[in-house]
């Protein structure tokens, strides 16, 4: 059984699991609660009013953390002559074409993100069994399919995150670190927000977004009022 610091006993006794608080609130709770030698990670989940089986009610989408995540996510591009060239020069992590394919085929899958030059979907739409269930193929409506692959790599690379509603309707994704500044985080929380109800579907009725949660990866969830939210 994991034994709780005192710092984190006593950050327990300000937390009520049956109130709802404000995010600004919730932030320096969750900065106060966390005890471990390693530094969390900042989560959200959004419960969301959809149905995912719907095809008018898929959200999905991708935004820049104006503060970064605190993650060194790693990139595989695949292009080819100048385009591979700039990707490298960009910092990609993986560079290739066929033989990209061929590692990846064999289940050699050591990086978070895939871009792609539209030229080369034709060889990674044969990856679609594995890269699927992964949720790593790239799509043209998130900037993943392009042929400004430097600014796409750079745009990964300097916080951009990827989020996708799951069958429950929830979306859940790492924001930042507890070792960032509170408003720095708290800015992070803000724009993902935003970003997930600018992405509201079409075939959506009712309320959007039912709940949000944040938490810090050993950290307890802390519910946030949605009203203060301005929903």
């Amino acid at each position: 059984m994991v034994k709780l610091s005192k710092r984190y006993k006593k950050a327990l006794e300000g937390l009520n699991s049956e109130k709802s608080y404000v995010l600004k609130e919730a932030v320096h709770m969750l900065k106060a609660i966390a005890s471990t030698k390693f530094d969390e990670t900042i989560d959200i989940a959004m419960n969301l009013g959809i149905d995912p089986k719907q095809s008018d009610q898929q959200v999905r989408g991708v935004v820049s953390m104006p503060k970064g995540t605190g993650k060194k996510a790693r990139v595989a591009v695949f292009a080819k002559d100048k385009k591979a060239d700039e990707a490298k020069a960009a910092g990609a992590d993986l560079v290739g074409s066929d033989d990209l394919a061929e590692t990846v085929q064999k289940g050699e899958i050591n990086f978070d993100r895939i871009i792609a030059t539209p030229d080369m979907m034709a060889v990674v739409g044969k990856l679609g069994k594995v890269l699927g269930p992964k949720g790593l193929m790239p799509n043209p409506k998130l900037g993943s399919v392009t042929m400004d692959v430097g600014e796409a790599v750079k745009a990964i690379k300097n916080g951009q995150v990827e989020y996708k509603v799951e069958k429950a309707g929830i979306i859940h994704a790492g924001v930042g670190k507890v070792s960032f500044k509170e408003e720095d985080i708290l800015e992070n929380l803000v724009t993902f927000i935003d970003s997930v109800k600018k992405a509201r579907p079409s075939g959506a009725k009712g309320q959007f977004i039912k709940t949000v949660h944040v938490s810090s990866t050993m950290g307890p969830s802390i519910e946030i009022d949605i009203n203060s939210l301005s929903l």
